[in-house]
């Protein structure tokens, strides 16, 4: 009890810490201090009536939302005893692996840099400038020649560096139960079985309403949909930032999805926030970075060519661009196993006092990166909003599919939840596969690192990322890589070579996310 109370005394300083260097802070300062002018406030009750005052014109609700987002993005607090890197991740052999994966995407840039004869970073001469900055909302007419540059790595090339992960201390007496995982994830994580993850997910439930289901045209409208607008509007009306969360979890009516997003990610677009993105702008439009034309590459690779997202693409060049200047996203690396990235002035090599984060926000830009943002601008169309909303997304979620970690949402346990998912309820095809040289990790790997972004319909996918935000977890991209091959197992019971199940797999445009899931979930015998 004495633990509870100690780690809950340190979660409330944490989050009173975060909070007190936040624009919030000085705003409710403000209105505090505005309100001593009001009759209703009384000397002798001073503090409760100011109370009263924040909590009727709304500011409470306001302070509520922080603090729940704060919870949302923050891990607990560690023992007092504890180092810093344990945040970060409590296992050594994980920490390690993603230095060493590290030092191979910098060497990659580095080489890059080297062939090319291109700095990291340069100041754009005052011509350059005034370009960019009148065609800042038609970069994608720009056709730089882009041949030499290559993406740092691809996704193949991360699972590459998963599959040797091992934990050491099982090198000489593995567990009987963990030699019996046929799969390509050797490490040992506690991942959720069938009747957990049931439980986890039960709103998904098949006697509960859900919309990618019951908004289809063989069910009347009435039964379901209608009043689940009706709620909506009435979480989006009250502001609550924890009641959007659970609503969400149902699906998000495609009028309110944008407004309840940003409630939950608790994203309100103040003039400084607008001040803020243009301040990125202004940095990007100064100074040329070599992940620009990373970056460039990248949109052009995948959003470009893409039958929903290729008119976005001037979009995707902007939120991109100002991200990585963007120095707040350094704080993610509190709680992340990755680190950012440094830089030495030329001649200062390994002098700290001459090293700066390349680029500023600590992220190196892989193959498919672009495609995080892409289904965000069906959303958004205010770009300093569409910004927020990513960087936001990215610090809570996405980061989590590129870096190695023990967290149940990082990319390692969600590999090793899919096999296991189709090891133990889909043995036959799982062994099939195997048998034949196609892993399924191998197919859904790539799926899962963009979250299901370009492969699914976008109307699908937003009802699948509804389900992200509403369980704060990126468990459900697992299991539904799972309900997938569980969908199409019969034809893949079929093929004989990779290549042919690979081509099975190859269009997942016509899924209906929903279905998959629940049929997988609760009609998988147990």
């Amino acid at each position: 009890m004495l633990e509870q109370d100690t780690g809950l005394s340190l979660a409330i300083a944490q989050i009173v810490q975060r909070l007190k260097g936040s624009s919030l802070h000085s705003q409710l300062e403000r209105q505090a201090r505005g309100s001593l002018h009001k009759p209703e406030i009384k000397l002798e009750s001073l503090k409760e009536d100011i109370k009263d005052f924040l909590k009727t014109s709304g500011w409470e609700k306001r302070l509520q939302n922080a603090v729940y987002s704060e919870l949302n993005v923050f891990p607990s607090p560690c023992h007092p005893a504890a180092p810093p890197e344990h945040m970060k991740e409590p296992l050594v052999y994980m920490r390690k692996a993603q230095g060493s994966w590290e030092k191979r995407i910098l060497k990659s840039l580095n080489s890059m840099c080297t062939e090319l004869s291109i700095p990291l970073a340069r100041k754009r001469p005052i011509g350059e400038q005034k370009e960019l900055f009148n065609k800042w909302n038609e970069m994608g007419t720009d056709e730089p020649d882009l041949s030499l540059f290559r993406p740092v790595y691809a996704p193949k090339d991360f699972l590459e560096v998963l599959m040797n992960l091992r934990n050491p201390n099982y090198e000489n007496g593995d567990q009987p139960s963990f030699r019996n995982h046929l799969g390509l994830i050797q490490v040992p994580l506690k991942v959720k079985d069938i009747p957990e993850l049931k439980d986890y997910f039960s709103e998904l439930g098949l006697n509960t309403g859900q919309l990618g289901i019951d908004d289809s045209t063989q069910v009347p409208p009435e039964l379901f949909e209608n009043e689940h607008v009706r709620v909506g509007q009435t979480v989006l009306t009250e502001q609550d930032s924890a009641a959007a969360q659970q609503y969400v979890r149902q699906g998000c009516p495609t009028a309110l999805r944008a407004e309840l997003w940003a409630l939950i990610l608790n994203i309100s677009n103040q003039p400084e926030d607008i001040l803020y993105y243009e301040q990125l702008k202004s940095n990007v439009i100064q100074h040329d970075l070599l992940v620009d034309s990373l970056i460039y590459k990248d949109v052009k690779l995948t959003a470009s060519n893409d039958d929903y997202y290729f008119v976005f693409e001037d979009y995707l060049y902007q939120v991109l661009l100002c991200f990585s200047r963007d120095t707040s996203v350094l704080e993610h690396f509190s709680y992340n196993s990755a680190t950012p990235p440094k830089s030495y002035i030329r001649g200062k090599l390994g002098m700290e006092e001459y090293a700066v984060f390349y680029p500023p926000n600590g992220v190196i830009p892989f193959h498919g990166f672009s495609m995080y943002v892409a289904p965000l601008c069906f959303l958004y169309h205010e770009p300093s909003k569409l910004y927020q909303i990513f960087r936001e997304m990215y610090v809570r979620f996405f980061f989590r599919l590129h870096s190695i970690s023990s967290h149940p949402s990082g990319i390692v346990s969600l590999c090793l939840l899919f096999e296991t998912l189709l090891q133990t309820h889909l043995p036959q095809l799982f062994y099939h596969l195997r048998e034949i040289g196609a892993q399924p990790l191998r197919i859904s790997f790539k799926w899962m690192v963009r979250a299901f972004s370009g492969y699914l319909a976008t109307d699908q996918l937003l009802l699948l990322w509804d389900r992200i935000l509403g369980y704060n977890s990126l468990e459900i991209l697992a299991v539904l890589a799972a309900a997938v091959f569980a969908f199409r197992a019969v034809n893949l019971m079929e093929v004989t070579s990779l290549a042919a199940a690979e081509a099975v797999l190859a269009d997942l445009s016509t899924l209906k996310v929903m279905p998959l899931l629940q049929i997988f979930l609760f009609a998988t015998v147990t």
